[in-house]
């Protein structure tokens, strides 16, 4: 589905708390859990298509985790709407007067109900509004997002567009953890979408949104089984 270059490094360490945490000796870090099950906090805007696959996934037992809560910026959001078809917990929290950001008090009402609910990976399927400050620093290293191009490629908004009017012949997906940057956190894992000769920016979108559905929840798989290492910027995947 893609390719990783993967090469192990040893870590050395202790784990401070349940789940996912980031250890290491110096500069070499690795996403480590414990015995107790994984749990997964989800944050969307839209419809939650992602969502559904990565749920779906885990309920399969293909993603060994629990989605422990999804949390939406809309009322009436679709994510929120296929989250309690799937007898899973959905919040909506107001996101305050900022519209591409949010604001201090709902800023903290996420944090607070991510923690209450012992989220250990925070994923964003489709989460319209840049996360900042508090955010960031209560689940550093623990979020991931997905990106509809390959990264650094095409970062920000209508990333499918804006490969399309560039004119190059592959483009694809990319999930990456988030930092303070717009789109710009290490890359977990990329696949690559073909651009025809005929596709339109609608057409080539919706081959994205299937390559996405592929790649997410292997992504997510795999941070839940503990099988990724971070060395700098770099990635890498346990053979």
């Amino acid at each position: 589905m893609f390719d990783v270059e993967c090469r192990m490094m040893d870590v050395s360490g202790l784990r401070q708390r349940r789940g996912l945490r980031l250890r290491g000796a110096s500069n070499k870090t690795k996403l480590v859990t414990d015995h107790r099950t994984f749990r997964i906090g989800v944050l969307g805007s839209g419809a939650g298509s992602n969502f559904a696959a990565i749920a779906d996934a885990c309920a399969a037992g293909t993603i060994p985790a629990q989605i422990a809560l999804v949390l939406s910026d809309v009322a009436e959001a679709g994510i929120l709407e296929k989250a309690r078809a799937r007898k899973l917990q959905a919040q909506f929290i107001a996101p305050g007067k900022f519209r591409t950001k949010l604001d201090e008090t709902a800023e903290a009402a996420f944090v607070q109900v991510l923690r209450e609910a012992k989220a250990d990976l925070i994923v964003l399927a489709g989460f319209m509004r840049v996360l900042k400050g508090e955010f960031l620093r209560a689940f550093e290293g623990r979020i991931v997002n997905i990106h509809p191009s390959l990264l650094p490629s095409f970062p920000g908004l209508e990333a499918w567009k804006q490969a399309l009017d560039h004119g190059v012949r592959v483009t694809g997906c990319t999930v990456h953890f988030v930092d303070a940057g717009v789109d710009s956190g290490p890359i977990i894992g990329q696949q690559t979408v073909p651009v025809l000769d005929d596709d339109m920016p609608e057409t080539l979108h919706q081959r994205i949104h299937k390559a996405e559905h592929e790649l997410y929840p292997s992504c997510v798989a795999a941070i839940a089984r503990g099988d990724i290492s971070i060395s700098g910027r770099r990635v890498i995947w346990k053979k």
